[in-house]
């Protein structure tokens, strides 16, 4: 199982980015898949879930309801999440996270975002 993040880099407060998290070594479309971030000093929280169906179901941290989508092109094994309206506070790393059940959680290597102006 690889999981592969990508798309992070420095934005301007207000600003937008989209990461992708390429998935293999599982078959994608069966599972849901989840963004989390993690900022100095503290827990990693849940940004995002969204279902194995593209656009089927999705849920979001309170603190980015309205401002991100999570979404799914499952023909490329991808998720994605669309980062509107940035906060400084978001500065993070943001992690895609695959739960496989019985064969535990993987996590990719974290992709690092910014927000300052």
């Amino acid at each position: 199982v690889q999981l592969v993040e990508s798309g992070g880099g420095l934005v301007q407060p207000g600003g937008s980015l989209r990461l992708s998290c390429a998935a293999s070594g599982f078959t994608f479309s069966s599972y849901y898949m989840s963004w989390y971030r993690q900022a100095p000093g503290k827990e990693r929280e849940l940004v995002a879930t969204s279902s194995s169906a593209a656009g089927d179901s999705t849920h979001y941290a309170d603190s980015v309801k309205g401002r991100f989508t999570i979404s799914r092109y499952n023909a490329k094994n991808t998720v994605y999440l669309q980062m509107n309206s940035l906060k400084p506070e978001e500065t993070a790393v943001y992690y895609c996270k695959a739960p496989l059940g019985r064969r535990g959680d993987y996590w990719g290597q974290g992709t690092q975002v910014t927000v300052s102006s």
